[in-house]
């Protein structure tokens, strides 16, 4: 039916343009010359009725392929705006508008060049600056977003101090920190501060995660799941699912510092190689894992601990027990007590990258040896 309606359409407008261009060929000094419809009015309505009739005809011939395209125009135009959020397509609204504004600036310079090439070339322009202005309003969205909103937090940062309730910096999650699920023990205690940013890329990940043929996989990905359930759930802090994707980025992790840098925020991870990547490209990062070594007592040589030795170490004779977090006590002579509960003397204490490790001797064989 559309099909036809345009068919229509086309062939007026062909009887129109007809007419027209018939008129201003009989205004022509070339015509006028040849004397055949100079005051003849049969010929000139013959005329101009055989130019109607001919522009007409060509456009009804033509029709089909046009309508063609513009179906092609239409499909390519509806599927690219599918692919786009609501906010996109307003910011790529306003884009348009203002980039018409502008060329409209330009509408007095173009009037200046003589007929009908200047009208041409302006409106070439304004389809131009439209095009330019949208693209520009879809792919800048976020940094626009991002520039009001600090824009409105230092207009408004007395108040917030007033009101007792500063918000802070906004936080990525990252696949491995949601999965670990510490994330949300610190989230309860009200250490971490601003709105938790989830992006759809990273629940994405989870997803595949959890539908892995691996069980071990499978059972990580759908607690991660829970965790983010509990989180929305339980925890009284904002939580916000960010649709915006990179697609020009592949990898994940280069997605979150991507997103990171555009919302002006901090990415949450215990991912090592994240954690140093951030570092280089200057993006705030909040490691789990070094908060967690942060927040161990501090033990320092000399102390007396009690102890239970689990099981040898590598060096002959060594036993290895375990504090209540996880920090590991390489016990010397401590191979012949295991599962024995001992007292021992903290002999030194060595910080690595995985952690802090302890060394220590048995209390009797210590006060021996001094």
């Amino acid at each position: 039916m559309l099909n036809k309606i345009l068919r229509v359409i086309f062939s007026v407008t062909g009887l129109i343009i007809g007419f027209f261009v018939g008129t201003s060929i009989l205004g022509t000094d070339y015509f006028k010359s040849l004397g055949y419809f100079n005051g003849n009015l049969f010929n000139t309505v013959l005329f101009l009725i055989f130019s109607t009739l001919i522009f007409g005809f060509i456009l009804f011939l033509l029709s089909p392929w046009i309508n063609k395209l513009i179906m092609k125009a239409i499909d390519y135009i509806e599927k690219s705006m599918q692919k786009l959020t609501a906010m996109e397509i307003i910011f790529g609204a306003v884009g348009a508008i203002v980039a018409l504004i502008i060329s409209s600036l330009l509408g007095s310079f173009f009037n200046k060049i003589p007929n009908i090439i200047g009208t041409i070339i302006y409106a070439i322009v304004n389809i131009l600056m439209a095009v330019i202005g949208a693209d520009i309003g879809v792919k800048k969205k976020d940094e626009i977003m991002s520039l009001f909103s600090n824009l409105r937090k230092v207009g408004s940062s007395k108040e917030k101090k007033s009101k007792g309730y500063p918000k802070g910096d906004p936080k990525v999650l990252d696949t491995s920190v949601i999965i670990d699920g510490r994330i949300f023990d610190i989230c309860q205690t009200g250490f971490v501060e601003g709105t938790l940013i989830i992006p759809t890329f990273v629940l994405e990940e989870l997803r595949h995660i959890a539908d892995s043929s691996d069980a071990l996989k499978r059972n990580r990905g759908r607690r991660g799941l829970d965790i983010l359930n509990r989180i929305q759930k339980e925890l009284n802090i904002e939580v916000q699912i960010y649709e915006k994707d990179f697609p020009e980025i592949a990898e994940v992790d280069s997605k979150l510092l991507k997103l990171a840098q555009v919302l002006g925020g901090k990415v949450i991870t215990n991912d090592y190689n994240l954690n140093k990547v951030a570092e280089f490209q200057g993006v705030p990062v909040l490691n789990i894992n070094e908060l967690a070594n942060a927040i161990k007592p501090v033990v320092l040589p000399g102390e007396e601990m009690t102890i239970q030795v689990i099981k040898d170490g590598k060096e002959s004779g060594q036993g290895i027990a375990y504090l209540d977090d996880g920090t590991m006590i390489v016990v010397e002579g401590g191979r012949k007590y295991i599962g024995e509960v001992i007292d021992v003397i903290v002999t030194s204490v060595l910080q690595t990258a995985a952690g802090r490790m302890i060394f220590a001797k048995q209390k009797d064989l210590f006060e021996k040896a001094n």
